[in-house]
């Protein structure tokens, strides 16, 4: 009789990836546009977060996200915690509202990102009208627009390492 031997399938360690990601998205954050075009620029890093949270949980969640928006205040010279508080409830609500169901396809991340990105312009814009921070609501579309365009490449680029 013939006992078959079967090796049990390693799972991949993201933890590189990871790193290299956000490395990618810190630079693509800072990296020098034209004034035209800097208006347009994505929140890359904040989908980036979004993306680890939502397809690693067990790798990335609320701590992770705390560090990457320290990161990213330290990164922009933003007030200290203001995209680290953002990023926290971003992730505590994603984390909170996809505990139960696993079965995440593309157009369900795509609009966890379109309300994410939204609650995320609502949450910093709140945040700087109390801090008496003249920054008009209707000016932060086209970041909106641009990381939601984003999304799919993001997405189809880092599929292969969700969990």
């Amino acid at each position: 009789m013939l006992i078959a031997k079967y090796k049990p399938l390693k799972r991949k360690d993201p933890l590189l990836l990871i790193v290299l990601t956000v490395i990618l998205a810190s630079v693509m954050t800072i990296y020098p546009l034209s004034y035209d075009i800097s208006a347009w620029r994505p929140f890359i890093l904040m989908l980036v977060m979004l993306f680890w949270v939502l397809c690693q949980p067990t790798w990335c969640g609320v701590w992770f996200a705390f560090g990457l928006g320290i990161f990213f205040d330290l990164l922009i010279d933003a007030p200290l915690g203001q995209n680290a508080s953002a990023f926290v409830l971003i992730a505590f609500i994603t984390r909170y509202f996809i505990r139960e169901k696993r079965i995440l396809t593309f157009l369900n991340l795509w609009f966890i990102s379109i309300l994410a990105t939204v609650g995320y312009v609502l949450f910093v814009w709140l945040l700087q009208t109390l801090g008496n921070v003249d920054y008009p609501l209707m000016r932060r579309w086209p970041p909106i627009v641009s990381s939601l365009l984003c999304w799919p490449l993001l997405y189809y680029s880092l599929k292969t390492w969700r969990l």
